[in-house]
C-alpha cells in the first residue's frame, strides 16, 4: 500500500485547493480549535475537493445531535474521534451515521498503545497522536508535540494507523522511517500560524511524505 497522507484543520480555499494532492482532508468541529469550521463553511470547502480525498469530520466527545448535524452537512467518509470515546461508542458512532471512524490515541509510552486492541472491530482506523501536554488550555490535538516514533517500529496492529502529532515537512521523512508508518496526519506542521494553513508547506509536507 502506497503511503497516505491526511491534512487536517482545513479552513480556508487556499489550504483546501493546496490539499487536494492528499488522501484525507480534516475538518475540525470543536469550538475551541484554532482551525474550527462552522458546517457551511466546511460543506463549502469540501466541496471543492477532489472526489478521490476523502473528508474526515474531527470531532471531541461529540453527541449524536453534533454528530448528526455533521454528516448532514459534510456527508464525511470518516468521523475522528479525538476525545475519550471508548470502542462501544466509536462502534455506535460507526453504525448510527454509516461512515469510517478514526479513533485518535494520545500516546506518551509504550504501555498507551495497548489501547488499541480494544478499537478492534469498532473503528476503521487508528491515530497515534502524541499526548496533549499538561497544561489548561492544551487541545485534544494539533499542538505540535511528538513522540518516540521508534515505539510503533516492528509493532502490528489489527487496524491500519496514521502517525500524527509534531510532524511537519522536515521531520515527517525520519518519522516514517522511524515508526513504520503506512499513513501520516498533519495540521499545525503546515500552518504559518494557528489556524492558519501554509500552501507551500502543505505541499512541502507531501512531496517529503511521499518522497
Amino acid at each position: 500500500m502506497s503511503l497516505r497522507v491526511k491534512i487536517c484543520g482545513l479552513n480556508d480555499a487556499a489550504g483546501v485547493a493546496a490539499a487536494a494532492d492528499a488522501d484525507f482532508a480534516g475538518f475540525v468541529f470543536f469550538p475551541r480549535s484554532p482551525r474550527h469550521v462552522g458546517l457551511d463553511q466546511a460543506a463549502a470547502l469540501a466541496a471543492a475537493l477532489p472526489a478521490r480525498v476523502r473528508r474526515v469530520a474531527v470531532t471531541v466527545d461529540a453527541d449524536d445531535t453534533a454528530l448528526a448535524a455533521i454528516v448532514a452537512a459534510l456527508a464525511p467518509d470518516c468521523v475522528q474521534l479525538h476525545g475519550r470515546e471508548s470502542p462501544a461508542r466509536a462502534a455506535s458512532i460507526r453504525a448510527r451515521f454509516g461512515c469510517g471512524a478514526i479513533k485518535a490515541l494520545a500516546i506518551a509510552d509504550r504501555a498507551d498503545l495497548d489501547a488499541a486492541a480494544a478499537y478492534d472491530g469498532a473503528a476503521d482506523w487508528l491515530l497515534f497522536d502524541a499526548k496533549p501536554p499538561a497544561r489548561d488550555d492544551a487541545l485534544p490535538g494539533g499542538n505540535a508535540v511528538s513522540f518516540d516514533w521508534t515505539m510503533l517500529a516492528g509493532r502490528r496492529f489489527a487496524l491500519p494507523w496514521f502517525l500524527s502529532g509534531g510532524l511537519d515537512p522536515g521531520n515527517v521523512a525520519a518519522a516514517i522511517a522511524a515508526s513504520g508508518a503506512a499513513a501520516v496526519d498533519v495540521s499545525s506542521g503546515v500552518e504559518s500560524a494557528p489556524g492558519r494553513k501554509d500552501p507551500a508547506r502543505i505541499a512541502a509536507f507531501l512531496r517529503a511524505a511521499r518522497g
